[in-house]
């Protein structure tokens, strides 16, 4: 397996330190381990690439299955094998679904790999949808948020339910007091990467503050004059979503929402127009502080503070992800104050006094009328795009290819020429539909 066109597939150069010993012990040792890094310093290539040098592409059956604590992060790990090309299947396994809907995909796609929240895997495991016999490895990502959602159980039936496994991968992005009783500690080896700077050097830490206790108004100029970079702006609940989102779509912004109360499309709907450019705010509660693997997340918003440190430290772990820079700015109304556990340095940010323009997104999403069903993959749509459109590779975002439908990102600046220029054209001989989706 090329790891280097891998990487360059992936946009990454070198392997951090964290990265290199966890694939090492993965591929030279048979211990469990438990890997505590902070967010956003590549926890999921550290299991990813000595996995699938490990797994076997000419045996159709699962080897290894990845627990997750919800469904985004399902469906990003899932995307990033997908990115990594190495020959290998994988499926993402999430609730919300009907169970046998995700039973013909896997005895259609035959999967080495699955990333999987625990119920939903402990119910495929149990129906025999997916056999245990084969499986080799367990990773076991965010197992704090895990334990947290009170998962305990599901993943204790999930480990006796795999008999066959010789290694378990435990991850975290917080210093975890608690390392669960079924995973075998007499032969765990812990990776301990956090220090004592609960943010990386490479964030910028800022206070503003609002004049007035409603901070609408403040958020607003806020977002116009950091421009039309990508920015999360935080709030501790799901009617708070609603309102601040539903305040700056009046005001022209472009916004993704995102909550626990949301319907599993809409969650996802809302996650691929932020991370391909085509929204340029989220707003979101917690929820969004874990899973959402975006590497150049220019701003991070706290509108409302966080409750604890460890919500802190995922919050800010959404920016400056990698090598990337970024920034986190407190928004504080004139009777709250830094709290405690905020131990960095900050930096005064001026909220402008006049509203400025409002910054629209890099990019917008066309819809393609054509599907898996009539045999489009991501490259037909790449190569439509490019050859027929007249788009260059650089100008193009993400493309998910559905059932029926494809979507695609594409240059904002293009979209009109682009719409021009496919007017009437065939897809592989077929007629579509090409237009911008609503």
């Amino acid at each position: 397996m090329d790891l280097q066109q891998i990487f360059r597939k992936l946009g990454i150069e070198n392997l951090n330190d964290m990265q290199r010993q966890t694939a090492d012990m993965l591929l030279h040792r048979s211990n469990d381990v438990v890997v505590l890094s902070a967010t956003g310093s590549g926890k999921t290539l550290a299991y990813l690439l000595p996995l699938v040098q490990m797994l076997r592409a000419d045996v159709g059956e699962v080897q290894a299955v990845v627990i997750v604590p919800g469904r985004e992060l399902a469906l990003q790990q899932h995307e990033v094998m997908l990115r990594m090309g190495c020959g290998l299947r994988s499926l993402a396994l999430y609730g919300g679904r009907p169970t046998m809907d995700e039973h013909r995909e896997l005895k259609k796609v035959c999967p080495q790999l699955v990333f999987a929240t625990p119920g939903r895997l402990l119910d495929h495991l149990e129906k025999g949808n997916i056999s245990a016999k084969a499986v080799r490895f367990l990773i076991i990502d965010e197992f704090d948020k895990c334990l947290q959602m009170g998962f305990r159980k599901e993943m204790a039936a999930t480990v006796a339910s795999l008999p066959w496994v010789k290694q378990r991968v435990l991850l975290s992005a917080t210093d975890a007091e608690e390392i669960p009783d079924f995973v075998g500690a007499d032969n765990t080896i812990r990776l301990d990467f956090l220090d004592d700077a609960q943010v990386p050097g490479r964030i910028q830490l800022y206070v503003a503050k609002s004049e007035e206790k409603d901070k609408l108004g403040a958020l607003a100029r806020m977002l116009s004059a950091l421009g039309s970079d990508s920015t999360m702006v935080f709030v501790n609940f799901r009617e708070s979503v609603e309102r601040v989102s539903a305040y700056l779509r009046n005001m022209g912004f472009v916004v993704a929402s995102l909550h626990g109360g949301m319907e599993q499309a809409e969650r996802e709907d809302a996650v691929f127009c932020f991370s391909n450019g085509s929204a340029n705010v989220m707003v979101g509660t917690d929820l969004a502080s874990r899973g959402l693997d975006i590497p150049q997340v220019a701003h991070i918003i706290h509108y409302h503070l966080p409750v604890g440190a460890d919500e802190y430290v995922h919050r800010v772990g959404r920016t400056g992800r990698w090598t990337y820079t970024g920034k986190a700015f407190f928004l504080l109304g004139p009777d709250e104050t830094l709290p405690e556990y905020v131990k960095e340095a900050t930096s005064c940010f001026d909220i402008p006094e006049a509203m400025g323009s409002v910054p629209k997104p890099q990019r917008v999403i066309l819809y393609i009328g054509k599907g898996k069903k009539d045999k489009i993959s991501r490259g037909d749509v790449l190569g439509f795009l490019c050859k027929s459109g007249g788009l260059k590779g650089s100008e193009i975002g993400r493309i998910v290819v559905k059932e029926r439908c494809a979507y695609a990102a594409v240059d904002g600046n293009k979209c009109k020429e682009v719409l021009k220029r496919l007017a009437g054209v065939k897809m592989k001989g077929l007629k579509t539909v090409i237009e911008v989706k609503k």
